[in-house]
Parts: structure tokens; C-alpha cells; sequence
């Protein structure tokens, strides 16, 4: 007779093998969850998007601050393809208590491309506040010849060389201590204005979402050399745009310390930033990236690129 038909005729051990079953399934079902249950505390989403917006946003600023300072994180960067966000996020920053937040402007035709004053204005809005200068992104050249459209770009090089106005912001980010994130540039441009942006005093270097510009392992590896952090997002993983192996194969190449992840998020229809920030982490750690990477990618590189301690 087996132990299950020996149970039912012992009415007492029936009752304990029910309820070492149970218990059994209880304990593998805590284990499961403990093993993806994620902190957020000291995560920062660098690519925040909120409305409002001319594109249709899920949370405008200040439903999504608040969602993700209930989340634990500890700060986020609000970016806007057409206007600057820096005083929206000193807006924003009136209703939470601990969460950090961050603007910037990018440099696309709504705020006259490559435009100086475009930053002297994002710093006096609130200097606290205004933190990241992105080159053009949905109006960058390369963005724009690659999506074959007909509409105007704007250019960061003419003829192989940077566009005189770009000297002037790279001194602006090095005299106000920004951060230069490099939008929708190509990888080649990327790797011809590093050096001249570095020479210029700028220390603080970010390569926007930087398997969205097709960037070869390579070229990657050229970028890091020189200082900068790489940017992994996502919403390209979320999208089915691309597979988190990439990503994992990429940081396993070069090193987690050359590297941060965001969300991207923002999108209607899409989940707050702080549940794709918990995605993004648990799906790497699923695919072995250890919490160690983890907390140079989430926490310690986008602190240090936003003067935080």
C-alpha cells in the first residue's frame, strides 16, 4: 500500500501529510519570491518620462515622482524630448519628501538645436535641479537619415568636423558641472566628440541608451575606455526590441562598472518607472548578472554622474 492510501486509512496521518504538503509548497512558493523580491532603495531611473507632453504619457510629473519615491527609489532624471525639464523638476521635487529629482534640456529644434542659451536658461531656472544636457535625439541627423524621414535634423558634425556652437556648450557643461549625455548620435560621431568634450573639462559622460544607436561591442568598448557610462534601458527589452542576453553579454564583456540601466518608461499604456526598474533588475538577475553589478549599474554610477554622495 503506498504512504498516500495508508494515509487515508489513518485519519491522523492523513492530517499530517495534508499539512506537510502544504507547508512544503508554502516554503518553495516564499523561496521563489524572496529569490525576485527587489529592493529599490538608492536606485536611480535616469530616463524618466512624464507628461506633459506632445506625446501621450502615462503619469505627468508629478504622479510619477511620487510613484517612485513610494517604490523606494532614490532619485530619478525627468527628460523631455522638446523642452527643458529642470524646473518642472523643481515642481516636482515640492511634492515628495526624499526623492531626488533631476532635468535637463535636449538640444533639438524646439529649443533651437545646438543652442548655448538654451542651457544658460535650463541652469538659472534652478541650478539644484537642471543636471543633464542630452545632444539632439529624435532630431539628431543620424536618427533622422536612419528612419528615412523628410523632416529638418539638427547636426553635431559638418563635413567631419564638430559645429562650432557645440564648443560652446561643451564649456557650458564643464563650467556648470553637467552631465552630457550624447541623445541619438551615432557611434561614430559619439567617438569623434568624446575626446573634444573631454579635453574641454567635461567629466561626467553619458551614451544614451547606446544599443539604440547600434553600437558594436567594439565601439562600446572604445566609448568606456575613454570615461563614459554606457546607458542600458528597458524599454528596448520590454518592447521585444531587443533581448536582455545582449545586454548581459555586453556587461560581462566590459564590466558593470562601465554601465547603468534605466527605465525609459513613461509610455501610455506602459507601467510606472520604478516597476521597470524592479523588472529590469530581476530579469538580470535571472540571467546571473550578481547584485554587486547590479549596484554600480542602478545606484553608484548614476549617483556619480549627478554629484551625488
Amino acid at each position: 500500500m503506498s504512504k498516500i492510501h495508508q494515509a487515508v486509512h489513518k485519519p491522523n496521518a492523513l492530517h499530517n501529510f495534508i499539512f506537510g504538503l502544504v507547508a512544503s509548497v508554502s516554503i518553495i512558493a516564499s523561496v521563489s519570491a524572496q529569490q525576485f523580491e527587489t529592493d529599490l532603495t538608492g536606485v536611480i531611473d535616469f530616463h524618466v518620462h512624464a507628461g506633459p507632453d506632445s506625446r501621450p504619457r502615462e503619469f505627468n510629473d508629478f504622479e510619477a515622482v511620487r510613484l517612485a519615491e513610494d517604490a523606494g527609489l532614490r532619485g530619478v532624471v525627468l527628460k523631455n524630448h522638446f523642452t527643458i525639464t529642470s524646473d518642472r523638476a523643481a515642481l516636482a521635487a515640492t511634492t515628495v519628501n526624499d526623492l531626488k529629482v533631476f532635468g535637463g534640456v535636449a538640444l533639438n529644434r524646439a529649443v533651437g538645436g545646438i543652442n548655448p542659451e538654451a542651457i544658460r536658461q535650463m541652469v538659472a531656472f534652478s541650478s539644484e535641479h537642471g543636471k543633464v544636457v542630452w545632444l539632439p535625439t529624435f532630431d539628431s541627423e543620424f536618427y533622422v537619415r536612419r528612419a528615412g524621414s523628410n523632416g529638418g535634423f539638427v547636426s553635431v558634425m559638418r563635413n567631419g568636423s564638430v559645429v562650432p556652437e557645440l564648443l560652446e556648450v561643451f564649456n557650458l557643461i564643464a563650467q556648470h558641472n553637467l552631465v552630457l549625455a550624447m541623445g541619438h548620435s551615432s557611434p561614430q560621431e559619439v567617438l569623434h566628440l568624446l575626446p573634444i568634450a573631454i579635453e574641454m573639462g567635461v567629466e561626467n559622460i553619458l551614451i544614451t541608451h547606446v544599443f539604440g544607436q547600434s553600437a558594436s561591442l567594439e565601439q562600446m568598448q572604445q566609448m568606456a575606455s575613454l570615461g563614459a557610462i554606457l546607458e542600458l534601458d528597458w524599454l528596448e527589452v520590454y518592447s521585444d526590441a531587443l533581448d536582455i542576453f545582449a545586454y548581459v553579454d555586453a556587461i560581462n564583456t566590459l564590466g558593470a562598472e562601465n554601465f547603468l540601466i534605466s527605465s525609459d518608461f513613461g509610455q501610455a499604456g506602459n507601467p510606472d518607472h520604478a516597476s521597470g526598474m524592479r523588472a529590469f533588475i530581476q530579469a538580470l538577475r535571472t540571467a546571473e548578472i550578481n547584485s554587486a553589478q547590479i549596484d554600480l549599474m542602478a545606484r553608484k554610477n548614476p549617483a556619480i554622474l549627478l554629484g551625488l554622495d
